[in-house]
């Protein structure tokens, strides 16, 4: 940006925690669509369960560090750390009211009606109390472990993300009074299915309902749950000679002891035992939230296991695209449909499985492929991606794995898969020090004649096929030799001691990225009919937004996606009212970047990859941009967009002042119906 642009002041930005709270409030939106199945209302509740404590843990925990360090900055639009928490209570308090309503007095009665019923021990009868005391006895009793507090026992640590019973209990012979703790084994199901499948009792009243054999001889007062959240954001000290997995491992045991950042309880605990609670978890009124009904909503995933098919959305497993299409009894040449051409894949719409995971296992398996290169941030537990890489190690081709010890909450999974390509044979790096690699990047090199080729796939998403089946993710594969010159010095960057910044076709953070969209965005400006389209999860980045504001100014048509945080105000007189911003969230995370520069009808720019315009994507990650420049590849590009920019289904629209409204159903398009149906379409006119 020139020296000569307007400076913007606070009133130009939204709050990135308050953004991402009305994020959370969409997904909370999507159970009361009366076009979702029950289940999937239920699944949504649980999702925005996890989402809540996935912010406590960090950006709350972030926000309170801030404030016990004394710190009183502020963020770009000038709330301090202190004004932070206060307006993220107001919109958390709300979040939880509308939620234990949409609860108690919608789902719970509509799933009741298709007899999956949450029961109360109390209301039981004979024989299904019969059942859960065999079941307390057999499997409960043997894992819980009751805990007094008294003078030669201390307040018990509360562990993060522990679900509890707070007991009162009194010695009949001395008449005194003790206080006790039981944790929920986190190991056991979350709610106990009664034996005919479809009524559920929550573990914590099963529990409750058996503590005279947890506390003989003594007299249960009373009883109440809590929960409680901690500090979980992982500050690793790096330095050149330090053990990275060493220091990981250490703070993993360390993050169950993280400051206590919130306190839930239901609305009734009594003060006694509220003032007790508070007092020895060092708790003020401000960390505590009264919740009706259960605590812990991220449990409903248990219920979305059930086998109840007709209360969910139809499966959808992906089509394989036409060009990787083959008779029932040949393979396809993976390798061969690469060099023809790019080919773009976009999930969970293209099969997971056909493209990417079909992509690998073909080079583990590949006689004439030499070696193999990818980056791993987030997989699963039984990855046939990372069962390929060691079948590939193991068959003596070079195979580098660039293993993200630091993707939160994933840090002990990856661990675990990094010691195991190591025993393999595979060559296991951790990245770069101080930055956090992100990039979703493949290589496979090939002896091909005479010659080595390289074979690339550069993507949005992760290399994991549980989540290609409901995060929305592009990919590309590519054969060009600047892509896999770049990708090869990439990889040289990351694994070594490479001060490679320079690269010919990709644009790579934390040096890259920022500069040439900075770049496109100017270039935009500068045409009369200028016109920008981001795709993106979030557009935090206050240099981004600057240079959109000014583009706006300048006459330029500006099309926003973005599926989460967006500290941009939209639709200003004089400021940005050449600019529109979407989101949409349904059956599908949109989860794609996809950024193009120019109008219809001219030469646009395309670039896909890991980055969203957040300053740690930026200026402290590793990520990749990639240029789509192929007609056909475009044509999808475009199609992909267009019908995002259209849907009046599931999309809302962010006002000025920062709140978002539902999108006017007008023509009823549902981007991700209709993406299904296209890639449906495509499939059934190659066969």
């Amino acid at each position: 940006m020139s020296d000569d642009l307007p400076i913007y002041g606070p009133e130009h930005f939204i709050n990135r925690e308050l953004s991402w709270l009305a994020f959370n409030r969409r997904v909370l939106a999507l159970t009361e669509r009366e076009d979702f199945p029950l289940l999937e209302k239920a699944k949504f509740l649980a999702i925005w369960a996890e989402n809540m404590d996935e912010f406590f843990q960090v950006r709350v925990a972030g926000i309170k560090e801030q404030l016990a360090h004394g710190l009183r900055s502020t963020t770009p639009d000038a709330l301090t750390p202190g004004q932070q928490l206060a307006e993220i209570r107001r919109e958390v308090e709300n979040q939880y009211e509308e939620v234990s309503k949409r609860f108690l007095a919608e789902i719970a009665p509509a799933l009741s009606q298709e007899g999956i019923v949450f029961s109360d021990y109390s209301t039981l009868d004979g024989e299904d109390r019969e059942f859960l005391d065999a079941k307390f006895r057999d499997l409960v009793f043997p894992v819980v472990t009751p805990l007094a507090v008294d003078p030669s026992h201390p307040f018990p640590y509360i562990s993060n993300l522990s679900l509890n019973l707070a007991i009162f209990v009194r010695n009949p012979e001395t008449g005194l009074t003790k206080f006790a703790r039981v944790k929920i084994p986190p190991i056991l199901p979350r709610f106990v299915v009664l034996p005919d499948g479809e009524r559920f009792v929550p573990l914590e009243q099963v529990i409750a309902s058996h503590l005279g054999a947890l506390f003989p001889g003594m007299e249960v007062l009373g009883h109440d749950v809590f929960r409680v959240t901690r500090n979980a954001d992982l500050e690793i000290e790096e330095d050149e000679g330090g053990d990275l997995l060493m220091a990981i491992e250490s703070e993993l045991t360390q993050r169950r002891f993280g400051s206590m950042v919130r306190l839930e309880v239901h609305p009734d605990i009594p003060d006694e035992l509220l003032d007790l609670l508070m007092r020895e978890m060092r708790a003020t009124e401000d960390d505590v939230y009264r919740v009706e009904g259960p605590l812990d909503l991220a449990g409903l995933w248990s219920l979305y296991e059930l086998n109840r098919p007709e209360l969910k959305f139809t499966p959808f497993s992906g089509v394989t695209p036409s060009r990787l299409s083959t008779a029932p009894t040949e393979t396809v040449d993976f390798f061969e449909v690469i060099s023809q051409g790019d080919l773009l894949v976009h999930h969970p719409y293209d099969a997971f499985s056909t493209t990417v995971e079909a992509f690998i296992t073909r080079a583990a398996r590949d006689p004439e492929v030499l070696a193999i290169k990818i980056t791993l941030y987030r997989t699963t537990q039984a990855s046939p991606i990372m069962r390929a890489l060691i079948e590939a190690a193991q068959e003596g081709k070079q195979v580098v794995a660039l293993v993200e010890l630091k993707a939160r909450f994933d840090e002990e999974r990856n661990i675990e898969w990094a010691q195991r390509l190591e025993d393999a044979g595979v060559h296991v790096m951790y990245g770069v020090v101080g930055l956090k690699t992100h990039t979703k990047i493949a290589l496979v090199m090939r002896k091909e004649g005479s010659r080595i080729v390289r074979y690339a796939h550069v993507g949005t998403g992760n290399y994991n096929e549980t989540t290609a089946r409901t995060y929305e993710d592009i990919g590309v594969f590519s054969a060009d030799p600047g892509i896999g010159a770049d990708l090869s010095d990439l990889f040289n960057y990351l694994t070594g001691y490479s001060r490679q910044s320079a690269f010919r076709r990709l644009a790579v953070s934390p040096t890259g990225i920022r500069p040439q969209i900075l770049e496109l965005i100017d270039q935009e400006a500068s045409r009369r009919d200028g016109h920008i389209t981001m795709k993106m999860n979030s557009l935090v980045d206050a240099e981004v937004i600057a240079a959109l504001y000014d583009a706006s100014q300048a006459g330029t048509r500006i099309d926003l996606i973005v599926r989460g945080i967006c500290c941009l105000r939209p639709g200003v007189d004089g400021l940005s009212e050449n600019i529109r911003v979407r989101s949409l969230v349904g059956r599908y995370l949109e989860h794609s970047r996809i950024y193009r520069f120019g109008a219809r009808g001219r030469d646009r720019q395309y670039l896909i990859g890991s980055a969203d315009m957040m300053p740690r994507n930026l200026d402290r990650r590793v990520e990749a941009l990639a240029p789509v420049e192929g007609p056909d590849l475009q044509f999808r590009l475009d199609e992909i967009l267009d019908v995002v920019l259209s849907d009046d289904n599931l999309a809302w629209h962010l006002q000025p002042d920062g709140s978002w409204r539902r999108v006017a159903s007008t023509t009823g398009i549902d981007a991700h119906v209709a993406l299904q149906d296209l890639a449906q379409a495509r499939a059934s006119a190659h066969l």
